[in-house]
């Protein structure tokens, strides 16, 4: 392949895996620039504070865009940059405190998220730490297929939240849509909640034994 100002010149003829492999290394050239500005950025600013607007013009850069690159490479120092995760995954964790960025850094590196798997996580956490606590109630026990509950606790992991969270807000989700339904706007209002099922929504079989789990009576 050849590279230009304008285009990339493919070979006629190419493998799948050559084709594959170009792809991969262009989306890490891609990724990797938005540091490579950022960076740059930053050192114009402070290095060259009355023209480093004048090296943006120069450049034909958007100042905007350079802007937002910056603010995350400030974030998140080169020895904290997890070179595994890509500049969107840091951007979506720039306004955490550092102790925060690290915990979900991890999280994600783990368990491999792409940054739509990350903005859900966070969503779902952020949801679950608005809801007010509700009052001790008495519990009962519902008994639920084994495979179910396995299924279940593999939704709120990939949700990144705590299962008994991610139950609480599936449920109230579930209640506040079917008493909307009915009419009963105030008792919805009441519940409504996000849905945080996980993205796997294919229950399977439910074979296994049966597991009890405590519900609010």
């Amino acid at each position: 392949m050849l590279t230009t100002r304008v285009g990339l010149q493919m070979p006629s003829r190419m493998a799948y895996d050559e084709w594959e492999r170009a792809g991969r290394q262009l989306a890490d050239v891609l990724d990797s620039s938005s540091w490579w500005l950022g960076d740059w950025l930053v050192y114009g600013k402070d290095h060259y504070t009355d023209r480093y607007q004048r090296g943006i013009r120069a450049a034909g850069l958007s100042y905007q865009t350079l802007r937002n690159y910056a603010w995350v490479s400030r974030r998140f120092d080169l020895t904290r940059r997890r070179s595994a995760l890509s500049f969107q995954h840091h951007a979506e964790l720039a306004s955490m405190p550092v102790e925060e960025q690290d915990v979900w850094l991890d999280r994600a590196e783990q368990r491999q998220w792409t940054t739509k798997q990350l903005r859900g996580a966070l969503r779902a956490a952020r949801q679950s730490e608005q809801q007010p606590l509700a009052p001790a109630e008495p519990s009962r026990r519902l008994e639920v297929p084994g495979s179910r509950l396995q299924w279940w606790h593999r939704a709120a992991e990939q949700q990144g939240v705590d299962f008994g969270q991610w139950v609480t807000a599936t449920l109230d989700s579930a209640a506040a849509s079917a008493l909307a339904e009915l009419g009963d706007i105030s008792e919805a209002e009441g519940l409504k909640a996000p849905a945080a099922a996980g993205e796997d929504t294919r229950p399977g079989e439910l074979a296994g034994r049966t597991r009890p789990v405590a519900v609010g009576a």
